[in-house]
């Protein structure tokens, strides 16, 4: 059995934020990387790309930071040099601007320092899980795989329990900013110019810019000095520090991402444990699975669904010419579901090792800040969800994001037998 079958036609337009609303059209990834790995894109809002779809080429383009720039803005959508400055953040950098910010921030997210959060984590999962796995019937990406990442949201980064819901409501708008379920603004609805110097082109940015001050003024007040904040603001080894703009932009990153992407693959985890009922076995049975279950699990996910890159010179690749200045796009998902990588890619198999999935970005220097706390909420919330369970099925259709940037299930009803 395998967990979902994607339903496009083979020729799904990637750009179209309604391609995505029934999951990412993998029939048109597999067409692609058969057909045409370098595949020349029409792009109706803005400047045509090319996108990549295979899992080796990706892999060695990402290690590549010299020839596939960050520094032009890593989403589809195009935006103006003013509005990058504006915007960015290191993820919109390249070495040494993204690596002198990044060793600020290496500490708090090393794989040591995020081990010793495994006791929060289990004490949020007990917390949480206790009460809603007693209705029997609920939403699970809302009452568990939001609620998680949420809560890790506020220790790690210090703010009052009672803003979180606000927070993430607000993350959720920047990083969901096509999908009327999140915002208001819905970014290919709508006129959105008037934030066009905001994160993500999202009005939620300015009420995160306010927030994020009041929250450092508030710790200066009491003399609060710890955390990822403020590493990000202390001086680099050449005396330089980020400026305001810079900092509150790193907020938003942190606050949308940070959030976001554990939450869509904790809700990708449970659909497949609905639609693959050996997963509870095996997640029961303990021991070598917990050391790849969580890398299966976010491959199956594989939240962030493409990023882009710009040339910085022209390259030949599969026959054709990559121009100095044209826009690439790795797609993640495509990647993550190559069946010249991965045996039977529709089916997560907790087992899967090697398992050299993409989800992370990883062999170059953008790989993701936050792997370790991501594979170490997903381990500990199904280690604590699976001891709890006798069974978990469906209870209705999931629903996806619409969103060609972020894959997530929003809505995932179950139902459940405690055990």
């Amino acid at each position: 059995m395998t967990v979902w079958t994607p339903t496009d036609d083979g020729s799904a337009d990637l750009t179209s934020h309604d391609s995505y609303v029934e999951g990412a059209p993998h029939n048109t990834f597999a067409r692609l990387r058969r057909d045409d790995p370098l595949h020349w894109t029409d792009y109706g809002q803005g400047e045509d790309f090319w996108s990549v779809t295979r899992h080796a080429d990706i892999e060695a383009m990402n290690k590549q930071p010299d020839l596939f720039s960050s520094a032009r803005g890593i989403r589809m959508e195009d935006q103006s040099y003013e509005e990058y400055l504006a915007r960015r953040t290191f993820q919109e950098t390249d070495p040494p601007d993204h690596t002198r910010v990044r060793r600020k921030l290496t500490r708090a997210f090393a794989k040591p320092t995020i081990a010793g959060f495994e006791r929060d984590i289990r004490d949020i999962c007990t917390d949480m899980l206790d009460p809603v796995l007693e209705r029997g019937r609920f939403d699970a990406t809302r009452l568990i795989a939001r609620e998680l990442p949420m809560r890790m949201l506020g220790r790690i980064i210090g703010t009052p329990e009672e803003d979180l819901p606000w927070l993430v409501e607000k993350g959720d708008a920047l990083i969901a900013n096509t999908d009327p379920d999140f915002t208001s603004h819905v970014l290919d609805k709508m006129e959105t110019d008037a934030f066009r110097m905001m994160p993500f082109n999202s009005p939620a940015g300015a009420e995160l810019y306010q927030y994020a001050k009041e929250l450092m003024a508030d710790k200066a007040a009491r003399g609060d000095t710890d955390g990822v904040l403020h590493l990000i603001l202390e001086p680099d080894e050449d005396g330089q520090t980020i400026s305001e703009e810079e900092f509150r932009n790193f907020f938003c990153l942190l606050v949308a991402a940070g959030n976001d992407t554990t939450r869509y693959s904790i809700a990708a985890g449970i659909q497949a444990m609905c639609h693959q009922p050996e997963l509870l076995g095996q997640m029961q049975a303990g021991g070598a699975v917990w050391d790849t279950a969580p890398d299966e699990i976010i491959r199956w996910a594989t939240p962030a669904t493409y990023f882009r890159r710009t040339a910085t010179r022209d390259v030949d690749m599969h026959g054709k010419t990559i121009r100095a200045g044209d826009k690439v796009l790795y797609w993640f998902a495509s990647a993550n579901r190559d069946e010249a990588m991965f045996d039977d890619p529709f089916r997560v198999d907790l087992m899967r090792s090697p398992n050299r999935h993409l989800s992370f970005g990883q062999g170059g220097p953008h790989v993701c800040l936050g792997m370790w706390l991501a594979r170490l909420e997903v381990k500990v919330l199904f280690e604590e969800l699976a001891r709890r369970l006798k069974s978990i099925e469906p209870d209705g259709p999931h629903r996806f994001l619409r969103s060609n940037f972020v894959a997530g299930i929003k809505s995932l009803p179950v139902s459940v037998q405690r055990a």
